[in-house]
């Protein structure tokens, strides 16, 4: 039984490369011609797909373990490429199971408080309300078809190649740490062990947090790296000055604070994270 990795990017890469690795067949599903050929440099099959438009051989899906990473279209509230997916899945073999790539940004601003998967998705950026769209396409056809699906809301991701370092060497400043919302993150080869995990023994229809349960303001956060990476702290702004410097994305991610529970995570699928803070996981990211 072989895996498709659709969105086989940095983490889907790193989820195929440990499937390879055991001898399992593995495909990732890539946009461009270059990312097909990254795959094929390190022996992974590649299937090059336009999602917008997509075209799905039969033969393709039945009976693999699915993964599905590809981000969502750039605009819009709805996941229309999940949409075309799944339409494209119609009348032919399912899959074995599902796991999508989520992100817990669909709960919205929660003012700080904890959260676990029991409060309901209130987004507010149209990207998390993608992803909430994206959820519920999944969810309705695996209660159609039966097929099994375990949904994983990721927290800010970082590690190689993902920290946030032309930011820090731009000099672009941040908002004091009293001011900062609180942020969450995920050590990105734990989140390739939690996606793995998943495929393995999480449980159909349940929702996960995946992410470190060490959460702390932004702001903390970019100093922290910068520290670590030597670099210039961020200079400091005011929340009102950061409405005319910081970009719009930016200023997203300010309007939301939450601290997310990670305790289903580690209980139901008793996931023993490799870099529960930063002090373990900034070393393991250069």
């Amino acid at each position: 039984m072989g895996v498709t990795i659709v969105g086989c990017g940095d983490i889907g890469t790193r989820v195929a490369l440990a499937y390879r690795d055991e001898g399992v067949d593995v495909a990732g599903w890539v946009r461009t011609q270059q990312s097909a050929e990254k795959l094929r440099d390190v022996a992974i099959e590649a299937v090059q797909i336009d999602l917008d438009r997509p075209v799905i051989p039969a033969s393709e899906i039945g009976s693999q373990r699915l993964y599905y990473f590809a981000p969502p279209p750039p605009q819009g509230q709805q996941e229309s490429r999940v949409a075309q997916f799944i339409a494209q899945l119609k009348n032919r073999p399912l899959p074995q199971k599902v796991v999508y790539l989520s992100t817990s940004g669909v709960y919205g601003d929660c003012r700080g408080e904890w959260v676990d998967e029991s409060r309901p998705p209130a987004p507010m950026a149209d990207r998390a309300k993608r992803r909430l769209d994206g959820e519920q396409r999944w969810r309705a056809w695996s209660e159609q078809t039966g097929c099994a699906l375990v949904i994983l809301r990721v927290a800010g991701i970082y590690g190689p190649g993902k920290l946030p370092v032309e930011r820090l060497r731009s000099g672009q400043p941040m908002v004091a740490e009293a001011e900062a919302p609180i942020t969450n993150h995920i050590h990105s080869l734990d989140l390739v062990k939690t996606a793995r995990i998943a495929m393995q023994r999480g449980v159909s229809g349940e929702v996960y947090n995946v992410c470190d349960g060490a959460p702390e303001p932004m702001t903390r956060y970019f100093n922290r790296v910068a520290d670590f990476l030597g670099l210039p702290r961020p200079p400091v702004i005011s929340l009102e000055e950061a409405q005319q410097q910081l970009s719009p994305g930016m200023l997203s991610y300010l309007r939301e604070s939450r601290r997310l529970s990670n305790r289903k995570l580690l209980d139901e699928l008793e996931i023993e994270l490799d870099y529960p803070d930063l002090q373990q996981g900034l070393p393991a990211s250069v």
